[in-house]
């Protein structure tokens, strides 16, 4: 089965807001084996609405539009939904019983715009919506499905789960699946890795697909099959297909699965009971983001020293002021002291340091734009490494913050 999203609102096309919903949806979809043909973007316009639903129902099985359920007047889904479907519009018990105890400790919010939300198409099936007022609606025409969902990202999500992925599974059973495995290198260029893999990428079983995903100094590989679920020779062949791939780039080759390196960093430490820390410069704090962004992060993560200004380093990191004037702060012997200085500070096993020149300013001839000192500082020694960067201040700062994970990760598997 084949399916598209459809987001609406004005909102989005403006960038005003970012569109996760439609990535949330294509990874449930696809994990319960339904390919994603299309994801369109449309403004609050009936026309422009009517014309995204027509085309995709004539492509696929399934639709899924998010957005225009709230009371107000550029909120026009439901209308729109109704011309399309030849319905109209009528009182839902239902709904209205939910919306009424949803907001029972808030008299203040029911209205006579509130009141519109019960008011659902005729020719739909009203799915309930546990966490907001907006009703989900469920159409069938011609054996496909349009569902019709919230904008708001956490109704949406919870609506995918619990009433969305159960209806289809009733309405439409299927057996096929879609299985993806992905592996994550780094330090060599997409199409140096291209051209290194060519043969056995030219091998591949017609069923499995290879894409390359790079961003920030990271390509992630993934192998994308689609089978028969009654198939067992499937994931065997794509498991298969992936340890030649594993050899074939095992020099470059750093996580062996699709998650975030700062998560790999948190398994690897919390294996090892281990601790760590970061003293930060050039990246003023993205690898403290990064550390402490999951859940679970209290257990390795101790905390962060974001020194920027040379004073910092010296009086809290204890950063040498003869090698801040003799070397300069974007130096090996500066970003070691940083390491050590916080490692001993926080008290932790391991510590990472940035120093560096991200721009757009501050560049010299000898130290240009993009120049990046990293430490990582352990019981025994301090590990370090010049990094010549690309690109803007924030591609530079997210690259150094790659990079430094990367070594990590690469220190604490071996």
């Amino acid at each position: 089965m084949r399916a598209e999203i459809i987001t609406i609102g004005d909102e989005l096309l403006i960038g005003q807001v970012v569109d996760t919903n439609s990535a949330f949806m294509a990874q449930i979809l696809n994990k319960n084996g339904i390919e994603i043909y299309q994801v369109t973007s449309v403004h609050d316009d009936g026309e422009h609405i009517l014309r995204a639903v027509a085309e995709a129902l004539s492509r696929v099985d399934i639709v899924i539009t998010t957005g225009g359920l709230g009371p107000t007047k550029d909120d026009i889904t439901k209308h729109v939904l109704c011309d399309f479907f030849g319905a109209t519009l009528i009182p839902s018990v239902q709904v209205e019983q939910h919306v009424r105890k949803l907001y029972a400790d808030r008299p203040d919010v029911l209205n006579r715009l509130t009141e519109t939300q019960w008011l659902v198409p005729d020719k739909c099936t009203v799915l309930a919506n546990r966490v907001g007022s907006a009703p989900l609606m469920a159409f069938e025409k011609d054996g496909k499905l349009l569902f019709s969902l919230p904008g708001v990202p956490y109704e949406m999500e919870i609506a995918m789960r619990e009433q969305v992925m159960p209806f289809i599974a009733a309405k439409r059973p299927t057996n096929e699946t879609i299985i993806h495995r992905t592996i994550q290198v780094a330090g060599i260029p997409e199409s140096a890795l291209a051209i290194h893999i060519e043969d056995w990428e030219n091998a591949l079983p017609p069923a499995i697909h290879l894409a390359y995903l790079p961003k920030d100094g990271i390509i992630r590989l993934r192998l994308s099959g689609y089978f028969d679920k009654n198939d067992t020779s499937a994931q065997l062949a794509i498991d298969e297909q992936i340890k030649q791939l594993e050899k074939l780039v095992d020099e470059w080759l750093v996580v062996t699965e699709d998650k975030p390196f700062e998560v790999v960093v948190g398994e690897l430490l919390k294996a090892k009971h281990a601790t760590i820390a970061t003293a930060e410069s050039c990246t003023g704090g993205k690898l403290a983001s990064l550390l402490n962004k999951h859940a679970g992060s209290s257990d390795f993560y101790k905390g962060s020293v974001v020194a920027y200004s040379n004073e910092v380093k010296e009086k809290v990191l204890n950063v040498s002021k003869t090698n801040l004037e003799l070397f300069g702060a974007v130096s090996e012997q500066v970003v070691s002291q940083m390491a050590e200085g916080v490692r001993k500070l926080m008290n932790t096993d391991y510590a990472l340091a940035t120093s560096g020149v991200a721009g757009p300013g501050g560049g010299t001839p000898q130290k240009p734009v993009g120049t990046v000192w990293i430490a990582i500082a352990t019981p025994q020694k301090i590990f370090t490494e010049l990094l010549h960067l690309k690109g803007e201040r924030e591609q530079i700062t997210d690259r150094a913050c790659t990079k430094v994970l990367t070594k990590l990760i690469k220190y604490l598997q071996d």
